[in-house]
């Protein structure tokens, strides 16, 4: 009768299992279906100018598109403004437009949302708050990548930049005019954020946008204290008539000595930074090492 009783409750089993993994393949072959559908009505993006895809951001890529499309470009016009000029000032404006971004934190903050319950359920705690933790973590971490990316693109744009005024500072001496020194220096130069920035200038220029005015976007989309300084003095040179080589060499030659100042002070920095893994990590291993020793003498001898 056990037997019987244990058959019918394997049984049992067995079916809800076949029936949920059936329940769920339905679920997520319709979940397809309807992403298919809906990517179809979505116009075709234009990516000809734009940076290529991360292979996580295309893997999701139609999702974003149908949420931009449906749902985010009936957001307020201020509060898309306001991202879009956040995502020029990190750099990804040449990834993603702000509909684009809304809509990575929205998929974000619905994915830990789930991971959340998930967790919970797998390890028996049934806790709501932490389904709550994980929603609001996966709503800034779109944030947490645009600080990451801001970070790593000024340091990019302070290294190049002394390479860059070099080569367009020997072009100007050569005889070429602004618009032809930024052509060859972007020729020459390693590939770096900052060659997009000047080859913005330079399609500003070619718009018709004054030297000054062009120069002064690119200060305004890279919010960067040397950048800023390069494009004041370019400016006043050119209100005051003053050799534009000249200014450009000094401004290369500065440039230069404030980067071997940063690594410098990095230098300095690198033995106080190493005081916070010695005392944590290398020290108690060696006092480990060295204590063993003598702990297990005096076990032998008694003394402990």
């Amino acid at each position: 009768m056990n037997e019987q009783l244990r058959a019918a409750i394997e049984g049992q089993s067995l079916f809800a299992i076949y029936t949920i993994a059936l329940c769920a393949g339905m679920s997520i072959f319709l979940f397809i279906l309807v992403i298919r559908e809906l990517d179809k009505m979505v116009d075709e993006e234009d990516r000809t100018y734009m940076d290529p895809l991360p292979p996580g951001l295309k893997f999701i890529w139609p999702i974003v598109q149908i949420i931009s499309h449906f749902f985010c470009s009936f957001l307020p016009y201020e509060m898309m403004e306001r991202i879009e000029k956040r995502l020029q000032h990190t750099g990804v404006s040449y990834l993603l437009i702000a509909e684009q971004f809304v809509a990575i934190r929205i998929i974000s903050t619905i994915s830990g949302f789930v991971g959340g319950i998930i967790i919970i359920n797998a390890l028996d705690q049934q806790q709501p708050i932490w389904v709550l933790i994980s929603a609001i973590i996966g709503y800034f971490l779109p944030d947490i990548w645009l600080n990451d990316n801001r970070k790593r693109r000024e340091l990019a744009v302070i290294r190049a930049m002394p390479v860059y005024l070099d080569f367009i500072t020997m072009a100007v001496q050569a005889g070429l005019n602004l618009q032809g020194a930024l052509g060859q220096a972007m020729e020459k130069a390693p590939e770096s954020p900052l060659r997009n920035e000047f080859g913005t200038v330079l399609r500003d220029l070619r718009a018709g946008l004054t030297r000054a005015d062009a120069l002064r976007r690119m200060a305004d989309r890279l919010n960067i204290k040397e950048v800023t300084s390069f494009v004041s003095a370019m400016i006043q040179a050119e209100k005051m008539g003053a050799s534009l080589a000249k200014v450009l060499s000094v401004q290369a030659e500065q440039r230069r000595g404030e980067r071997f100042q940063r690594a410098e002070k990095l230098a300095m920095e690198a033995p106080i930074k190493l005081v916070g893994p010695l005392i944590i990590f290398i020290f108690p291993v060696t006092f480990i090492v060295l204590g063993f020793p003598i702990v297990m003498k005096f076990l032998a001898e008694g003394i402990l």
